[in-house]
This record gives structure tokens, sequence and C-alpha cells, in this order.
């Protein structure tokens, strides 16, 4: 069973919805609880810390977007921040970057990194790549070249009438 712990922070102009754990199908329910009352408070903005959240699937992702989307016409908003770079890559992967306004994470330094320094991120840019509407966005993902058989080591042979054991 997925676990997710959430706790309101209010403050006189903001309140701060601070997310832990995974979110996912199971978990959506209070996620959404917790946005309503933070809300419910009044305050101008919202800022949902992202920071130590899994996103199993994009269902957390939706709440947040369909909880922006209904702050907006009452002229309030929605920050999400400490988001780590696999959940900017599945924000990005989703088609919902135009929709959340996500901030850089809290330490300055994404504490997860998904390639290599110095190659390209294998995920387009979410302007470069709109996902045509209804459509899901491709996700292109860097393939590795496979050995040659003469760049593999050796394989060794079993002895005749020895016994052949499993790892």
């Amino acid at each position: 069973m997925a676990h997710l712990q959430v706790a309101l922070v209010p403050a006189p102009d903001q309140v701060v919805v601070r997310i832990t754990g995974d979110a996912d199908a199971t978990t959506v329910g209070r996620l959404t609880d917790a946005l309503q009352q933070a809300a419910g408070l009044g305050t101008g903005r919202v800022v949902v810390d992202v920071a130590g959240t899994r996103f199993g699937d994009c269902s957390g992702l939706h709440a947040l977007t369909v909880f922006t989307d209904a702050l907006a016409p009452a002229g309030r908003q929605c920050r999400v921040v400490g988001a780590p770079a696999v959940t900017r890559q599945l924000v990005r992967s989703a088609g919902l970057a135009d929709r959340l306004e996500l901030d850089g994470p809290l330490g300055g330094e994404d504490r997860v990194r998904t390639g290599a320094p110095g190659l390209p991120d294998p995920l387009p840019s979410a302007e470069s790549a709109e996902p045509a509407a209804g459509r899901r966005a491709v996700v292109r993902r860097q393939v590795r070249s496979g050995r040659r058989s003469e760049d593999r080591p050796a394989r060794r042979r079993a002895r005749q009438g020895a016994v052949r054991r499993w790892r």
C-alpha cells in the first residue's frame, strides 16, 4: 500500500502544501482533499512542495493540474516547487508543462540525475514536442548499441561430465 503524507502550513499571503511519499492512483483522494482544504483557507497563492514525492503515475499530477485550473478564474495561483528531474520529465511527457507552474528544486540542485552529465535530455522540451489534442506524448529514448561478438568476453565451457550450476 502506498503512503502519502500531507502537511498544510498556512501563512497570511500563501499556504504551503508539503507532500511526501508516493502519489499515485491509490493516494490521489488524500492529495485532492488536502488541496481542497488549502483552497478553503482563501489565500491568494498555494505553494505545493513535491520535493519528497514520488509520482508512480500521472494521477497526482492530473489532480494538481485540475486544482491549478480551478484557482485561476478567481485570480489565485498554484506553484509547484521542489520538483526533481524525474518529476519534471513526467510533467513534460504527460503534456502538462504548460498547465503547471513549476519552480526549481528547493536546494537549487536536482537530487535525482537521470543521465550522465553532458548528454542531452532524452525527452524533448514541451515547446518542441507539443502533442496533438487527445494524443499521447511520444517519449524518445537513447538506445545503447549492442556489443559485437568479438568484443564480448569468451564464455567458459563446462567440462565433460561436470555438474552444471545455475547462478
